[in-house]
């Protein structure tokens, strides 16, 4: 089982309570309350020490150091407290300015000699007192600024990232996963972060871990011989099991695995559909425009299939755009020519910047090792961020995004009008043919024998354009409300999504005309350009 957490405050009287009033009786209750004068008066007057512990074996500056009181922990590392002064369970003031996530303190701590590696008696040191409290800005603060190690093994074997995978703190997964923390440590009971995540049913921990990783985590047994997935399921969470076990199957099976994920995966089915775009256009020229069974065609029908013949070309040139095109790949330090000594991109983020960074950590991408703006997505199959994600299409084998999703709609508004039209000069031409019909002949045995290459295509027409119509419907919707896939799909996800009620709220949607207008005209929706704002930023502190 679990190592014991730290426990840094007791039920003390010296702790505070919103209830109670205030009783400011020592140096120590002076400080819990952050009532500086008192603090001056009990030492300057009084002649009392800030350097010795409490009853419990606490000392001062650890209360300064949790309630976050930097200008009194100055004052009594001035009057001869001691930043590395530990408590009965060897613990640091550090270690609790890791628990409320104080970074000012820790700033002033480590300014004035505290040991960042300092571990109490299980082995925590400030990394994981952080995991294990879900404080991911003062994580971020003390790895970005001090090098803090954050693969360090307490010891039961436990690293920041199994801390953080146990309690289920999806954001600071991302950003040790972002750092590069090892996934495959294992404790001393053979237990990898996933193993825990999954223990504990932390779905949305255990997808970050799976996503983020090789897969290769699935398949490691603990000392008594369980993987994840049995863990999951031995405990009950259901939902964990069969996301894992899915992820599982397609990792075991070699066979799909080599096919999937290699050529045919990189090249997706838009030759397959290229290849039914021609054979379409083939058919209709050849058995159903110049077929010899069916009489002369008349000027009017001849003009409606030179139409359709004209969009189906249009949509092959769309189809090209959009399968070629750059959906909106976010660049990465690779892409920009960055060299080993660029400063830390978490080092000295900009908060005012509303399209790039909100405070929200979920904006960090563990495989591109970017912070990606707040639309954006992940995409598993091209292994790349895209602004503004829609859906990954296997039949353009693209990405619809940012930069080609008004060539997409195009392509199947298009391809819709071309079915449409192509169809009902085949069921016109089908139709003319049929008149006169010689006595005992039935329709169907008419049309099977006499037009089965019209009829090869008026099938295959319908099975493209059913698709077709619900594509373009969906995709026109969401333009108007200037919304994607992904976000329709996951807006329960989506914190931007929320309104001040909880309740579903898109920020992002002016109106039909102007959503419109904007998509047509500029191709894409400024995500700088809000309706209103969203729910708070979760800011980082």
């Amino acid at each position: 089982m679990a190592s014991s957490e730290i426990e840094v405050v007791s039920s003390d009287s010296k702790t505070p309570k919103i209830s109670d009033a205030p009783l400011v009786v020592d140096v120590f209750s002076a400080v819990s309350y952050g009532d500086f004068e008192k603090l001056r008066s009990f030492v300057e007057q009084e002649g009392a020490s800030v350097s010795v512990p409490d009853s419990n074996g606490y000392y001062a500056l650890q209360w300064a150091s949790l309630y976050n009181f930097p200008d009194i922990a100055q004052y009594i590392i001035k009057h001869g407290g001691d930043v590395n002064a530990t408590d009965n369970m060897q613990q640091t003031a550090l270690h609790w300015a890791a628990v409320r996530g104080a970074t000012t303190v820790a700033d002033l701590l480590l300014e004035n000699g505290a040991r960042l590696e300092a571990a109490d008696l299980h082995g925590y040191r400030a990394v994981h007192v952080a995991a294990q409290y879900g404080q991911t800005a003062f994580l971020n603060h003390i790895i970005a600024k001090y090098n803090a190690d954050f693969d360090a093994p307490d010891y039961e074997g436990w690293s920041p990232l199994h801390w953080a995978a146990f309690k289920g703190f999806a954001d600071t997964i991302r950003l040790l996963l972002f750092r590069d923390a090892y996934q495959g440590r294992q404790d001393k009971n053979g237990c990898t972060p996933l193993h825990w995540a999954a223990t504990r049913g932390n779905a949305e921990a255990c997808t970050v871990l799976v996503h983020s990783g090789t897969k290769k985590e699935l398949v490691v047994k603990d000392k008594a011989g369980f993987t994840p997935v049995q863990l999951a399921h031995d405990k009950g969470h259901r939902h964990v099991a069969f996301f894992l076990s899915k992820q599982q199957r397609a990792l075991s099976n070699r066979w799909r695995d080599k096919i999937c994920n290699g050529r045919m995966k990189d090249i997706g089915y838009a030759p397959i559909l290229f290849c039914i775009i021609i054979l379409e256009m083939f058919l209709f020229i050849n058995s159903v425009v110049a077929g010899s069974s069916f009489p002369k065609i008349t000027a009017v029908v001849g003009l409606w299939a030179w139409t359709a013949l004209s969009l189906a070309v249009g949509s092959l040139i769309m189809f090209y755009r959009c399968s070629s095109k750059d959906p909106g790949y976010i660049k990465r330090p690779g892409d920009l020519g960055a060299h080993d000594d660029t400063e830390d991109p978490l080092l000295n983020i900009d908060l005012n910047s509303s399209s790039v960074w909100t405070g929200n950590w979920s904006q960090l991408c563990p495989t591109c090792k970017i912070i990606r703006t707040v639309r954006s997505k992940h995409c598993p199959t091209c292994k790349r961020c895209v602004e503004q994600f829609d859906h990954h299409c296997p039949w353009i084998s693209n990405c619809v995004g940012k930069r080609n999703k008004r060539d997409f709609f195009i392509f199947v508004c298009m391809a819709t009008l071309t079915s449409f039209i192509s169809g009902a000069v085949t069921v016109q031409r089908i139709w003319t043919s049929s008149i006169g019909l010689s006595e005992g002949e039935t329709w169907i045995h008419h049309m099977l024998v006499q037009h089965p290459g019209a009829i090869a295509f008026l099938v295959l027409d319908t099975f493209i354009f059913i698709p077709a119509v619900t594509l373009t419907s969906t995709q026109a919707s969401m333009i108007a409300r200037n919304i994607t896939t992904n976000e329709v799909a996951n807006s329960t996800r989506y914190w931007y999504l929320r309104g001040p009620d909880g309740k579903f709220r898109n920020p992002y949607n002016h109106g039909c005309w102007k959503n419109c207008s904007n998509f047509f005209f500029r191709g894409y929706a400024d995500d700088d350009d809000i309706a209103w704002p969203p729910l708070e930023r979760i800011a980082s502190t």
